[in-house]
């Protein structure tokens, strides 16, 4: 599968991230572009997409620094730059098992400026 980039911006933040080959990835590159209204939790930012998806294989509720993943209770797309509150020690932790679609390059923690209600827009590179 060819190499699929992504660009996530929000406010007077912008980031990229490349997406993995799972099927959730291939049904948020297919419904790109989208746009919502960010909404924050600790140290990661989700908002509700236009895609639907059942919980893949190897889903976890444990993720990476930088995480860009689905999560099916709210068809929402997630960007884990930190802490959550659900966190435990330093791991970085969803509200439930999410599907890790891909991962932010570079810093995430500039997500960190991003304010709960900003306007975000993902959109393919």
């Amino acid at each position: 599968m060819e190499h699929r980039r992504i660009s996530i911006s929000a406010g007077g933040v912008s980031v990229t991230a490349a997406l993995n080959d799972s099927s959730t990835a291939d049904l948020l590159w297919g419904a790109l572009p989208l746009e919502g209204a960010a909404n924050t939790w600790g140290d990661e930012i989700y908002f509700r997409i236009a895609v639907q998806a059942d919980e893949e294989d190897g889903a976890s509720d444990v993720v990476n620094m930088g995480a860009v993943a689905y999560w099916p209770p709210g068809q929402a797309l997630c960007l884990f730059f930190g802490h959550t509150p659900a966190s435990r020690g330093d791991e970085i932790r969803a509200a439930s098992a999410v599907n890790v679609m891909g991962a932010i390059d570079g810093d995430a923690t500039v997500l960190k400026q991003v304010s709960s209600g900003t306007r975000i827009v993902v959109q393919r590179v």
